[in-house]
């Protein structure tokens, strides 16, 4: 490569992001008659309507623009919280405590194997990844 444009191994975190975002969101969003899965698509689409830093970031993942996978989990599991937040407002029951840690539960099992698929090390530490899998320095 002659150093001018972008490396195949540049957009393999990026690639990663993208893949790992898209595999959580197809499975929150395929059908199941689970209520924590229909709750959690309800907040997912709430948490978007929001606007500013909670679309923002998501949208930036998506696009590329922001191929940090922390702020993947990050944003994925604010879903998750404010989900449960919407459930236990304005006052908590115990199918509602139920139905939002089976949220909580379902999120980590949604986001946790797509991750481990990816690659742990390969998604938040690519710099310890052999060098043949990273790009060359620019000069």
């Amino acid at each position: 490569m002659d150093g001018i444009g972008i490396g195949f191994y540049d957009l393999q975190p990026v690639a990663s992001t993208i893949n790992t975002l898209a595999g959580a969101l197809y499975k929150v969003f395929s059908a199941s008659a689970d209520k924590a899965r229909e709750e959690m698509r309800e907040a997912c689409f709430d948490y978007l309507s929001l606007g500013g830093a909670f679309s923002e970031g998501p949208i930036s993942l998506l696009s590329g623009l922001n191929p940090h996978p922390i702020s993947l989990v990050l944003h994925f599991f604010a879903v998750a919280i404010y989900g449960v937040g919407r459930l236990l407002l304005p006052f908590p029951s115990p199918t509602r405590i139920w139905t939002g840690a089976r949220l909580i539960s379902g999120a980590s099992g949604i986001i946790f194997p797509i991750i481990r698929a990816e690659g742990v090390r390969q998604m938040f530490f690519p710099a310890t990844m052999p060098a043949y899998y990273r790009a060359p320095p620019v000069d």
